[in-house]
């Protein structure tokens, strides 16, 4: 049973909208601050989200993703290649966001000397590029699966993160603490659109595409088995767990994106087939 019809009788209970399905166009899931919602339109539809166009496959499915501080409520609008339009208004649930304090990091890491700012932003830049990807294709329709098998968590997305004293950027992701060299997988099939042998932050790092703007971010890694390019299967080792970059000890960093917007990757598990 994979993650998709393992979730499926939850993901009912959880519907924030189901439309009718005179037009076809259909979204399931729990909207919510960084969560994520898939939908389905009619065959060659474009569909918007508040008014920015999203990818779409040729059989007309989507994903839908809100951002940690997502606004209550959004719009969706499909239009088919007639020029016939629907639209949804989607409630947004909120979420409480826990606060995390961490100590003993090395201060350059909390508060980069200026020689180092360039170098972030290369790393930031280049993230950035590899989330624009709009591929119009569906490969994480297997599911996704938690990429360290038997790891603590020690992190949880959207925490507001105190460094050393100091207030930092919430956190982006799930931290899976496990020995070095546990073996990393892929959360779901997908295309290795990044690798990185030592971002400042998140020291050995690899992205993966999963289709249709969803991606998954690996990162402190001790080792990379992969290259860009390379197609990979869902359990597929991608590397090793460390503690390269910013990291007080060895764990997988563990992100989910879609387009810009930063997901709580446990979120994942409860995509329903679009």
């Amino acid at each position: 049973m994979n993650a998709f019809t393992g979730c499926a009788a939850a993901a009912i209970g959880l519907v924030t909208l189901v439309s009718a399905p005179a037009f076809a166009l259909d979204i399931h899931g729990q909207a919510e601050q960084g969560g994520l919602v898939s939908g389905r339109a009619a065959a060659g539809a474009a569909v918007y989200l508040d008014g920015a166009a999203v990818p779409v496959d040729p059989a007309g499915r989507f994903v839908l993703g809100f951002g940690r501080d997502a606004a209550p409520h959004a719009e969706v609008k499909a239009v088919t290649p007639s020029g016939k339009a629907e639209v949804r208004e989607i409630e947004v649930k909120p979420r409480d966001w826990p606060v995390q304090r961490i100590d003993g990091l090395p201060q350059e890491k909390v508060t980069p000397p200026k020689a180092l700012l360039e170098r972030i932003a290369a790393d930031n830049r280049a993230i950035a590029q590899t989330r624009e990807s709009r591929r119009a294709v569906a490969e994480f329709l297997g599911g996704f699966a938690l990429p360290v098998e038997g790891a603590v968590v020690s992190g949880v997305f959207g925490s507001q993160r105190i460094l050393n004293g100091e207030p930092k950027s919430p956190h982006s992701g799930l931290d899976l603490a496990a020995p070095t060299g546990t073996p990393v997988h892929a959360a779901a099939a997908g295309v290795v659109s990044l690798v990185h042998p030592d971002m400042f932050y998140t020291g050995m790092t690899v992205m993966i595409d999963h289709g249709l703007g969803l991606q998954t971010v690996y990162a402190h890694m001790s080792r990379i088995d992969v290259k860009p390019g390379e197609r990979v299967a869902k359990g597929a080792v991608i590397g090793a767990v460390g503690a390269s970059g910013r990291a007080t000890g060895p764990h997988l960093h563990w992100g989910a994106s879609w387009l810009d917007r930063r997901l709580d990757p446990e979120t994942l598990f409860a995509l329903t087939q679009p």
